[in-house]
């Protein structure tokens, strides 16, 4: 019995793991979309999380033979998930835990990026901590080979949100796992750069697209084909954004480890960092041919591969296990999914309901979070039951504090 439901299409198949969890009209329009492209190999992935994005749904899984979708990578480039595991204890974590997370909020800037502007609140206002480090030269010199020849792409701040978190669902947590170990846990990608290069890439394809008369169900779903002018700017533009993503990641760990170090001197990691991004294009081989695969709010699980999968603010998380399922293009889901609209989210619900909600979790809880509430988001516990085939559980954590912007 396969673990997976067929969504009727006029294109390729469209495998979707959503036993269980809703999909919106908006989304399977968009599937069908993608399913209708010439180039689609075997077919389109779909993971419990799906949900309505611009032009490619999130939480979808495009093989493409010959092309690139910008869209289907979106304008988060490289946005994904770092966790490591510490030798910190439930029991050695204060009752009142609002100094560390004021500690921590002090540590990394989070925010708005004001269009990259003077005010900029979510950008260091001096050179970011990485400046001094080796990797800084060879990000600084990728960067400047794309906006020399697109100069349009640049971003007047881009270097200075190097280690920074952002906003909407992008988020630094304290979470224990089943033995009572602290782990910490971030969700952010490449940020006020990233979104230029994606945003100049898409706009860009629809100009190929509308220059060439291409025939598309969505102007969104332009496309670059393998070998043009715009693919290999394009590719080499996405590689770079993905290592700034990784980077910005990994600078961001450490600045939250030293807080934790100001509380706990003797603290350790006691497990490899997981860092995973789940917005990207890979080069992989699948069903007998070398695609360009895009994961669009989708994670990597190849065989024994390590990857998180968060909830919403005041749910759980989960650390998994790749089982490579071969029908998934070795993928799993990113997350929850919304099942509504940050509009819809503020509409529905009050400050009251969100501080129902993440009772027990040191957050913040005003009215401009209720757009992440966690009754915007899927059950979580139905995502992971429908990708049970998919990967395995190794931990299971739940949040005690969660900065966000």
């Amino acid at each position: 019995m396969r673990d997976y439901d067929v969504i009727e299409s006029p294109g390729a198949p469209i495998k979707a793991w959503t036993r269980g969890v809703p999909i919106e009209d908006a989304a399977l329009k968009q599937l069908r979309n993608v399913a209708s492209l010439p180039f689609i190999h075997k077919h389109i992935a779909v993971m419990p999380d799906v949900h309505w994005g611009k032009g490619a749904t999130v939480g979808s899984v495009i093989p493409a033979v010959g092309a690139i979708i910008p869209a289907a990578v979106g304008v988060d480039i490289g946005c994904g998930m770092m966790a490591v595991r510490t030798s910190i204890r439930a029991e050695h974590l204060p009752d009142d835990l609002s100094g560390i997370r004021s500690a921590i909020e002090a540590a990394v800037p989070h925010g708005r990026t004001d269009n990259g502007g003077r005010n900029d609140k979510g950008a260091w206002a001096d050179e970011p901590p990485l400046a001094a480090h080796s990797r800084w030269e060879a990000l600084k010199a990728g960067y400047d080979a794309v906006v020399e020849k697109h100069p349009k792409a640049a971003h007047p701040r881009g270097f200075g949100h190097l280690g920074t978190l952002g906003t909407g669902n992008h988020f630094i947590e304290l979470c224990l796992d089943e033995a009572g170990d602290v782990w910490v846990m971030l969700h952010s990608g490449s940020r006020g750069v990233g979104n230029r290069f994606g945003t100049y890439f898409i706009e860009r394809a629809k100009y190929e697209a509308r220059r060439w008369f291409l025939n598309l169900p969505d102007q969104d779903l332009a496309y670059f084909p393998e070998g043009s002018e715009g693919f290999i700017d394009y590719i080499r533009a996405v590689s770079w954004a993905q290592k700034y993503a990784r980077a910005n990641r990994e600078v961001m760990m450490d600045s939250v480890l030293n807080v934790l170090r100001a509380f706990w001197p003797d603290l350790e990691t006691t497990q490899e960092a997981v860092n995973c991004h789940h917005n990207y294009v890979s080069k992989e081989r699948h069903f007998g041919k070398d695609v360009f695969l895009t994961r669009k709010g989708a994670v990597s699980a190849k065989l024994d591969e390590l990857g998180i999968i968060p909830g919403s603010m005041g749910a759980k998380s989960f650390i998994v296990r790749g089982k490579g399922n071969a029908e998934s293009f070795c993928t799993c889901s990113h997350g929850a999914g919304r099942t509504m609209s940050r509009t819809e989210a503020k509409r529905r619900f009050t400050v009251e309901d969100h501080v129902r909600a993440t009772q027990g979790v040191e957050c913040r809880k005003d009215a401009d979070v209720i757009d992440e509430t966690p009754m915007a988001y899927k059950d979580i516990d139905a995502v992971i039951a429908a990708q049970s085939e998919l990967i395995e559980v190794v931990h299971t954590l739940r949040q005690v504090v969660c900065v966000k912007g």
